[in-house]
């Protein structure tokens, strides 16, 4: 490393939003030393973004903060379902759907559920909690520039208050800094995509007697579709603060200038249908919905997250959540590298999965934007055949040498989703017992890899941790059921087959990723299962 530098850190982080912090608590969770340099001056102001899905839920489960953000989220917990009307008042309604899990399949699949929690309020939970965990994080503070070498990166980083600037030195740059990414743009790296899909003008404001006209339809959103006032209305507190979406047509040559205080008060009228609607408005904000991802997911010890690696429309959320999936992704290799018991090689994979499940996640979005309608979208537009929600949320595939034995040829997300623990799919939720304790198999998977083996499998359950030592990975092993007399034993809840759900069996063994992704499984008995573990460990960790 250079000498001149004024600060040192194993990973520096540009962009504080969602997914930056999402990173920082991440990468505090496993104990790397990060710096966090967000360019405003506080968190979101703006209530956007609000849709968490089952799979972001989990990962923030397992990082110990999912209680606080339902807490924060509570105002908006018994909001369900999408309704598209002609206006409030109208006749013509039509709900396109109206529970987010409406068989009730999801309570077996996952720990977690859902959450309605606006990035307004999600953000500072999220800074809360990793700067408890001893995240150095600034704001106000920007990336000006950056250098890097095959040790590792410098940046000058300023002060946009005083402007004072400083060299930080660090190992590994995580960009996180938006769709006009200006760390991509100097690494070269271009986007492809459908491009901009449409523009809107998001309106806060307060209005007292639209909950009267609402009533008792406690929605997501609502697509309004009078043509005099065509938009998406959205509740904040479902009494007295509420969000208009407004479609804007810049290359029409509309201004944000054109949208006045007057005339937005006058869209939601029409909108709502209550012409008579006292209505202030406490915001405006511009927001463009586009499709892009990245050629490439970084170069070399600079790595991109978040918008600055794809684009999505904003229907169904897709985008945050690929974003602060991104950032899980990344977050635990860093780890492992830093921490020395993984090989550089191990960062390659995070393009290698992530960029295929963008791919197919930014087309999903833009197809669901089609399938509600969305204000201001050409709904002409088709794209084919798209996986359904539960898959694109819980489904897709990793396709990497961090993965070993699984399908090379499958979609990164299947049309359909299958519960399963083939290598690369995320590891099935069983509902355990420790010590009296209940908890889930994800519960297991954050800091270090996962070993797991049946009542039949201590020969597995026994060369894991002698692969393990030898190697100096910190592998943690669980035996599902036998014997306690031979060790530890986690008790399946009753109804419960870790066998069966895993594809193995009594005898089997399945390799669990930090990040809850299966590495590798044996469906049965193996007479050398120390070399065999020990050359998977070597394979999936870059090590080979």
């Amino acid at each position: 490393m250079t000498s001149d530098a004024d600060e040192y850190v194993p990973v520096l982080i540009a962009g504080g939003s969602l997914v930056g912090l999402s990173a920082s608590l991440f990468l505090g969770r496993l104990g790397v030393p990060h710096l966090l340099m967000e360019r405003h001056t506080d968190t979101s102001r703006h209530p956007r973004g609000r849709g968490n899905n089952v799979r972001t839920m989990e990962l923030y489960r397992t990082a110990g903060v999912e209680p606080r953000i339902r807490a924060a989220a509570s105002l908006l917990a018994e909001n369900h379902g999408i309704l598209r009307a002609d206006s409030l008042l109208g006749a013509e309604q039509e709900w396109l759907f109206r529970e987010i899990d409406p068989g009730g399949e999801l309570p077996g699949l996952s720990p977690s559920g859902w959450c309605l929690c606006s990035q307004n309020d999600l953000e500072p939970v999220l800074l809360d909690a990793a700067r408890e965990l001893g995240a150095d994080i600034r704001f106000g503070t920007e990336l000006d520039s950056f250098e890097q070498d095959p040790d590792g990166v410098t940046a000058v980083v300023t002060e946009r208050g005083s402007g004072r600037s400083r060299t930080v030195r660090a190992r590994y740059l995580l960009a996180a800094d938006g769709p006009r990414s200006p760390v991509r743009e100097r690494l070269g790296i271009g986007r492809s995509g459908r491009g901009d899909l449409f523009h809107n003008v998001s309106i806060t404001f307060r209005a007292k007697r639209l909950a009267d006209a609402v009533g008792d339809r406690r929605f997501i959103v609502c697509y309004l579709s009078n043509p005099d006032g065509t938009g998406a209305l959205l509740p904040v507190d479902n009494q007295e603060a509420w969000i208009f979406h407004a479609p804007w047509r810049p290359d029409s040559g509309e201004t944000l200038e054109d949208f006045t205080d007057d005339r937005c008060a006058e869209l939601i009228r029409a909108a709502t249908g209550v012409v008579d609607l006292e209505v202030e408005i406490t915001g405006k904000a511009p927001w463009h919905a586009a499709e892009r991802v990245a050629e490439g997911y970084g170069r070399g010890r600079v790595f991109l997250a978040g918008d600055s690696a794809h684009e999505m429309s904003p229907t169904g959320a897709f985008g945050s959540n690929t974003g602060i999936q991104d950032a899980h992704n990344l977050a635990w290799k860093l780890a492992a590298v830093l921490q020395g018991w993984a090989g550089p090689e191990l960062l390659r994979s995070y393009e290698a999965e992530r960029r295929p499940v963008a791919l197919a996640i930014a087309a999903r979005a833009s197809a669901r934007s089609v399938e509600h309608r969305h204000p201001g979208y050409d709904v002409s537009f088709r794209a084919g055949r798209q996986p359904d929600t539960m898959s694109a949320v819980l489904g897709y595939r990793y396709r990497s040498g961090a993965v070993h034995g699984g399908d090379p040829e499958g979609p990164a997300v299947p049309e359909r989703f299958l519960p399963g623990a083939e290598p690369g799919a995320r590891a099935p939720h069983l509902w355990l017992r420790r010590d009296g304790v209940r908890l889930s198999t994800l519960d297991l998977y954050e800091r270090h890899p996962v070993l797991l083996t049946g009542p039949a499998g201590r020969a597995w359950h026994d060369a894991g941790l002698r692969a393990g030592a030898a190697l100096g990975v910190p592998l943690d092993c669980h035996r599902i059921g036998g014997d306690p007399g031979h060790g530890p034993v986690l008790r399946p809840e009753e109804g419960t087959h870790w066998a069966e759900a895993h594809g193995v069996g009594e005898d089997g063994a399945v390799l669990v990723r930090p990040d809850g992704f299966v590495a590798w499984r044996a469906t049965g008995a193996d007479d050398r299962p120390v070399p065999v573990l020990t050359r998977v460990l070597e394979a999936i960790l870059g090590r080979a």
